[in-house]
């Protein structure tokens, strides 16, 4: 099974990236299954039902988010819904949405981490431990987006689901990591994938509001670089669909012009 995990795809210029590369990449990679991380769809912050259905006309098949799945108020009521969008698993008990869902034999979910990170959430090993219990009888193939801040902490989940899981993919810093790699016992793992985006940006922002936000420590809006050179970053991954272990697992990063 071949599948293309797409790094945190960032407002306006992130899915018009998408637009333009998926549905060539579908047939050209002959890709069974399209994930992409879209809590950035929207301006840069959130996800709105819109933007979510842009990417999924565009060729994706699940959306899955991190800590801005709450920034933008009209996808909540869509978070139990028909749409396939993930939320990371170890919210609270309670929190709309899933952080689970089956894409014909395939499992997806979404993971948030707890370093750096202002809010408490539960801890992702014990939550994820929790769900393959019940889920590792049932599916084969099992693709995680790992969305956390510290390296230290995506390399210990791929560490500590090594031959439970088929893939082990990390978002959220917007830089793609160069370790993309088979873990000794069958996993997929990239400690993050990087981001579909303005290159000339700082992780896809404007350059000089992110450079007054630094010189003067105050509050600056943020906004999407209006660039037109994207960057668009994934990784392919292959997977045995009987035994759910990872083949092989590479980056694949293009740029693309928009007008």
């Amino acid at each position: 099974m071949q599948i293309l995990m797409i790094g945190d795809v960032i407002g306006k210029p992130g899915r018009q990236a998408v637009q333009k590369l998926l549905p060539g990449l579908r047939q050209q990679l002959k890709l069974d299954l399209v994930i992409a991380n879209g809590e950035n769809a929207a301006g840069g912050l959130g996800l709105t039902v819109s933007t979510a259905k842009e990417l999924l006309d565009a060729g994706v098949d699940v959306l899955t988010s991190g800590n801005h799945i709450w920034d933008q108020k009209d996808i909540i009521p869509q978070l139990d819904g028909d749409l396939p969008i993930l939320r990371p698993l170890n919210y609270p008990p309670g929190v709309p949405g899933r952080g689970c869902l089956t894409f014909e034999n395939v499992a997806v979910i979404n993971l948030i981490g707890r370093t750096f990170f202002v809010h408490n959430y539960d801890c992702p090993f014990r939550t994820i431990d929790n769900l393959l219990n019940g889920l590792k009888s049932k599916q084969s193939i099992i693709i995680i987006d790992f969305h956390a801040e510290a390296t230290s902490e995506k390399v210990a989940m791929g560490r500590y689901l090594d031959g439970r899981v088929s893939a082990i993919v990390g978002t959220h810093t917007h830089v793609g990591t160069v370790d993309a790699k088979i873990l000794p016992k069958g996993t997929a793992y990239v400690t993050d994938v990087g981001m579909t985006g303005p290159v000339d940006s700082i992780i896809g922002d404007d350059v000089q509001s992110v450079i007054q936000r630094f010189l003067t420590a105050l509050p600056h809006r943020l906004t999407v670089s209006s660039g037109t050179k994207i960057t668009f970053n994934s990784v392919l991954i292959n997977v045995d669909e009987k035994s759910g272990q990872a083949e092989n697992i590479e980056r694949f990063d293009r740029e693309v012009d928009i007008q």
